[in-house]
């Protein structure tokens, strides 16, 4: 693999560095450490260059660039920290066997790296962990305990079995060196995009943006870093807030690799004062952007991947670069199925309706007719003769349609009033 840095040193490179502020930092999140760390996990991630988005862009009325970490070979940026901790290790702590607790990502990431180093691994994954998560952790020869429902609880049971069986724990978030592995991605950012505005990381843990951020800030103090959380699981936003590591009573959000109750103790002061902010979105809005990343772009993104992607519109700048870094893309067919077809409910491209109609030969066809005529496309009939007593004066009929957009729904739904129904809007099932 190419080296991701320049044959020059990244100190004359980047002219513009305060070299002063690396004094400021701890010497694992040195400028120096850095550069090493980019030299160590080229051996094992592939380059993902910047992907320019004419329809972000567009949408947004600035110059935004995806940063494509889904398509790592692991499926996440998780490995660069991963092996880069293990890089770290004495050839001791590695031979003890290694343990780490994941939703999965960092799972395949230590699973991985472990194998390159011939050792064993042990993940402890929540039981609500996506099956292709799950099968590519064990695929690269990894032992897999699920356990919890959520990613707290799968830690602390992984902290036991570390101290039953004197395993090296290599933490997914709370950890510096993890941290300087994961920030490398900024080294390969301004690189590309030396003059870039924005960069938007997603947040679980806080292990990304705190690499990503440091560097940023060591090779660019003017770089805006934008932290991105679901908001069923904003425990950095909370924590930054209370200005102190706060734990949430609970998590809810279909992100499952940034459903975190508690930050990074260690990262923490870090991360707080290198982020420019944080912002927060709804499940909802990675729906959409899941059918967007997909249609514009013919690119798979995980749900924690897409909350950089979500936040454009809630970034109140324009004529700016952006980038938004795509985390990962490990997104089982089921949960792939689910979104996009909530997505297309969302969109108005898939909607249902309920008519009430005597129950008499050539009724069902006329309704046919009339959508047909605009165009609408029926996927499913639900015939109920039981709504009414007097089956001869009304039965219901529920009719989930496909339709171009909010336009052509309304298009379909006028038609039918102006024939003589009386279209109800009712939740499409699917």
């Amino acid at each position: 693999m190419r080296c991701l840095m320049s044959q020059t040193p990244w100190t004359e490179f980047f002219q513009f560095v305060d070299r002063r502020s690396e004094d400021t930092m701890e010497k694992k999140l040195s400028l120096e450490k850095f550069e090493e760390a980019c030299e160590v996990v080229k051996k094992v991630t592939m380059e993902t260059k910047l992907v320019y988005s004419d329809y972000f862009s567009a949408q947004t009325g600035n110059k935004v660039y995806l940063k494509p970490e889904n398509m790592q070979f692991t499926g996440a940026y998780k490995l660069r920290g991963a092996y880069y901790k293990l890089s770290t290790l004495s050839e001791e702590d590695r031979q003890k066997g290694l343990i780490t607790a994941s939703a999965g990502n960092h799972a395949q990431g230590v699973a991985y790296a472990a194998k390159c180093y011939g050792v064993k691994a042990t993940i402890v994954m929540p039981t609500t962990t996506p099956l292709i998560k799950v099968n590519r952790t064990k695929g690269y020869g990894a032992e897999v305990v699920l356990y919890g429902d959520v990613y707290d609880e799968a830690c602390a049971h992984a902290y036991k079995l570390a101290e039953e069986n004197g395993y090296t724990f290599v933490h997914p978030f709370d950890d510096l060196d993890v941290a300087t592995g994961q920030g490398t991605i900024a080294m390969e950012i301004i690189k590309e995009l030396p003059l870039v505005d924005y960069i938007l990381v997603p947040i679980g843990g806080g292990g990304l943006a705190t690499g990503v951020s440091a560097l940023a800030k060591l090779l660019n103090p003017k770089i805006k870093v934008i932290g991105v959380e679901p908001a069923g699981a904003n425990c950095m936003q909370e924590s930054i807030k209370a200005g102190k590591v706060t734990t949430l009573g609970g998590v809810n959000t279909i992100a499952d690799g940034t459903a975190v109750k508690t930050p990074g103790n260690i990262i923490f002061p870090y991360v707080s004062k290198s982020l420019d902010g944080i912002i927060t979105v709804e499940d909802e809005e990675l729906v959409v952007a899941f059918l967007d990343m997909v249609e514009n772009h013919k690119m798979i993104v995980e749900n924690s991947g897409l909350l950089t992607v979500a936040a454009l519109k809630h970034l109140d700048v324009k004529n700016k670069k952006i980038v938004s870094i795509l985390s990962g893309g490990n997104m089982d067919v089921i949960t792939m199925s689910s979104v996009v077809q909530q997505g297309l409910v969302m969109r108005d491209r898939i909607f249902s309706v309920s008519v009430l109609l005597p129950d008499k030969p050539g009724e069902l066809s006329r309704v046919s007719d009339v959508i047909a005529k605009q165009s609408g496309n029926v996927i499913k009939l639900e015939h109920n003769q039981f709504v009414s007593i007097n089956r001869n004066a009304a039965v219901e009929l529920r009719i989930t349609m496909e339709a171009y957009g909010t336009e052509h729904k309304n298009q379909i739904i006028n038609a039918l009033k102006e024939n003589g129904y009386k279209p109800e809007l009712i939740r499409a099932n699917i």
